[in-house]
């Protein structure tokens, strides 16, 4: 565990129990719904890899070689730190080297992993009880979470979760639990096809979090302009910051041009998850329709207006966004081109669109579709 100055710079032990004492329980099931739900849930999730590969004409059977895991909500909490501390190792390690020589260094050390651990353990408190389901990208292999060969990662669906907004939704249940199952296959699809895509996204997130600056006075600096301008230090009129996030204010105008990468990258990803998810629904869920437009509603009034503060302030709404533009980048590239002719995108990172692109499909395929000059 990485430390600085003798003090744990996340305590993550104790992020796992902060959030796993403070997420919310579950709907009530007997012993036997369950156990009924999690059979349910790996049934559709191997059927839906046939339905996704059909559909996207992406992969082979021997391509999906990454586990599927239905958990609970404390095991998606394990299994999402474990995630953090992979994917944050470089950074923490970054930190620890320049622990003696920074100024305000003794500030971290003071605080300690304590107060980090308990602070990312609220953070997974919240997001625990509201996740159906995810492609770890960057899991690593434990004995209670198994993960793919070589850096492979998994897919997790949340059962509870998934049985909450199915009964608060007034859904048919198994056609919802396949239709989710749907969504998340597309991006394990997506992984397990496109062997390059998830080294790419690993070195943008690591360039990102090689710009953060370590100086923890720079850092705390930064955090403190963020702090007012969501307290609203800034005069309403002022729109520059009035869509950002406390996670898009801190960071480097480096940081801001690679998440724009990044955030084309997730917006096609997504987007074209709930293009399949849509696409496939109509032969293998009769009420697709249904859920679809309850659903939809669900993720644009949030849950309740604390719900709402939060997914503003931790940056939620703009996954949201990316659903929206991202499903209708891939909907008007195959309109124009068919469903062959946007896999051209799977090609290299070079076809991957732009955050600009993404708002204007017509100028991807003019640039990966443009015919060479004779």
């Amino acid at each position: 565990m990485t430390s600085i100055g003798g003090a744990e710079m996340v305590d993550w032990n104790l992020a796992v129990a902060t959030a796993t004492r403070l997420v919310r329980p579950g709907p009530e099931v007997s012993r036997d719904e369950a156990r009924a739900v999690v059979a349910e849930l790996r049934r559709h999730a191997k059927s839906s890899e046939e339905h996704v590969r059909g559909f996207t004409r992406m992969g082979t059977e021997e391509t999906h070689n990454t586990p599927v895991l239905v958990v609970d909500r404390p095991g998606w909490i394990r299994a999402n730190v474990a995630g953090f501390r992979e994917i944050l190792k470089p950074l923490l390690d970054k930190m620890q080297e320049r622990r003696g020589s920074t100024p305000g260094g003794a500030v971290l050390g003071a605080v300690g992993g304590k107060v980090t651990g308990v602070e990312l353990g609220m953070l997974l408190s919240f997001l625990a009880s509201r996740v159906l389901g995810q492609y770890e990208t960057f899991a690593p292999a434990t004995r209670e979470l198994p993960a793919g060969a070589n850096g492979g990662g998994r897919l997790l669906l949340v059962a509870p979760n998934i049985v909450h907004v199915e009964r608060e939704l007034d859904v048919q249940p198994h056609d919802f639990r396949l239709w989710v199952t749907l969504h998340e296959e597309t991006h394990r699809t997506q992984f397990t096809a496109v062997p390059w895509l998830r080294d790419h996204l690993e070195g943008e997130i690591q360039s990102f979090l090689g710009e953060t600056d370590v100086d923890p006075m720079t850092v705390l600096e930064r955090i403190r302009e963020a702090a007012q301008s969501l307290a609203g230090g800034r005069p309403e009129a002022e729109e520059d910051d009035g869509g950002r996030s406390f996670v898009e204010i801190v960071q480097t105008p480096a940081q801001r041009e690679i998440l724009g990468r990044l955030t084309a990258v997730m917006s096609l990803l997504e987007g074209h998850a709930d293009f399949v998810m849509d696409g496939v629904g109509p032969d293998v869920v009769p009420t697709v329709a249904e859920i679809r437009e309850k659903f939809q509603q669900r993720r644009a009034r949030g849950a309740s207006r604390l719900d709402m503060a939060l997914r503003k302030l931790l940056g939620l709404d703009a996954k949201l966004r990316q659903y929206r533009d991202g499903e209708r980048f891939v909907r008007a590239v195959v309109d124009q081109v068919g469903i062959d002719g946007f896999n051209r995108v799977w090609t290299s990172p070079n076809t991957l669109p732009t955050k600009t692109e993404i708002a204007k499909p017509a100028d991807w395929i003019a640039r990966v579709h443009r015919k060479p000059e004779a």
